[in-house]
């Protein structure tokens, strides 16, 4: 019984090890670091810099869907927002945030 006692303990005494003890006890948070930017903050990055390149890219006559599912053309572009048309003259006008997505060629 003593043996087994004995052998655990020789499997956490990191003392002897010196700095590859420290590595072996961090190794867990360290995979937590690396695994949490490959499933969180890389594809998040990546997300945003799309959605830069759509916001840089819309023009006139550019069909798209807002983020609350409407469909409509843009008329007018500034700095900060966009007017789009919904239907025959109606107009409203939305933050670029608020686009969701350009829309293809859809039919209407």
């Amino acid at each position: 019984m003593d043996s087994i006692a004995n052998f655990f303990n020789g499997l956490t005494n990191y003392d002897n090890l010196g700095f590859l003890g420290d590595l072996g006890q961090m190794w867990p948070l360290l995979f937590m670091v690396i695994l949490f930017y490959f499933i969180l903050y890389r594809p998040q990055k990546r997300q945003q810099k799309r959605r830069q390149e759509m916001f840089s890219n819309l023009k006139k006559n550019t069909k798209i869907v807002t983020v609350g599912g409407l469909y409509g053309v843009i008329t007018d572009i500034k700095d900060d927002y966009v007017r789009i048309r919904i239907a025959d003259k109606v107009e409203i006008k939305l933050k670029k945030e608020s686009i969701s997505a350009i829309a293809g060629d859809e039919e209407d």
